[in-house]
């Protein structure tokens, strides 16, 4: 095969379906290249190399060859598996969540080395932290701002004064939090409590391992939950299907307890 043809890129396997009669067809998020769509030729037959390591949200290198309509996988290499992430449930849908979220904020070709960072150790988190929600928030925020939405947690979007810590008010519209004196007078800006703004700021400027050592409240974290979808809704415009499923797995886990 023509060399020129061939590139190589490490991935994240967002996506997956059947395509013909044995082939799959991948979404596959990388840093340098964005999202891609590729052909995985004869992947669902038993014999192929291939299959083991195209599994869901997997982490692999790949060797593609170019094509007339779409890429083809010519090599795949796992790098590592997340296994726990298809064993468990609950873990399968936050993956899913995520992987949606991801194709919502990249196309093909958008270079985003830190996105696909943040990504590939959120994947990580889920496979390992008790506080899987907490790992899904910081999720939404960091890659919030680094798709280019971040949302301005510190400075009135109106009147740029510094927002203190009162009830101000949150407004997706205007990109942020609004000021007392502003977000009072406007129709949708809703007031944030407290300790969700408190909660907010923090993981927008620190660390994973500082976030971690979080204890928060569940209603906070209910409070948390509504507020980022309420904004990603608004960027995307657009409600992921994978929050629903989200959500039944928590009603069917809750219902179940009971």
């Amino acid at each position: 095969m023509n060399r020129e043809r061939l590139y190589q890129t490490d991935g994240i396997i967002l996506h997956r379906t059947d395509f013909g009669e044995a082939d799959r067809l991948l979404t596959v998020f990388t840093p340098r290249l964005g999202r891609l769509r590729l052909l995985a030729k004869g992947a669902r037959k038993l014999t192929s190399r291939k299959a083991g390591h195209i599994e869901l949200f997997t982490y692999v290198h790949l060797l593609v060859a170019r094509g007339r309509n779409l890429d083809i996988v010519s090599q795949v290499e796992t790098l590592e598996a997340f296994r726990p992430l298809r064993e468990d449930l609950e873990r399968t849908s936050q993956a899913y969540y995520l992987a949606e979220l991801i194709s919502g904020f990249i196309e093909e070709g958008d270079e985003n080395p830190p996105l696909f960072d943040l990504t590939l150790a959120t994947l990580a988190r889920l496979c390992e932290t008790r506080d899987p929600a907490l790992a899904l928030r910081f999720f939404e925020l960091r890659s919030l701002g680094l798709a280019g939405y971040q949302p301005q947690l510190h400075f009135c979007v109106e009147c740029r004064t510094q927002l203190e810590p009162v009830t101000n008010y949150f407004y997706p519209p205007a990109g942020g939090v609004l000021c007392p004196r502003h977000g009072e007078a406007v129709q949708g800006a809703e007031p944030l409590a407290l300790p969700t703004f408190k909660v907010l700021r923090y993981m927008q400027t620190q660390a994973w391992d500082q976030v971690a050592g979080l204890r928060i409240k569940p209603e906070t974290q209910l409070d948390l939950e509504a507020l980022l979808q309420r904004y990603i809704v608004y960027i995307l415009e657009r409600r992921l299907k994978s929050v629903d499923f989200v959500y039944r797995l928590r009603h069917e886990a809750r219902t179940g307890r009971d």
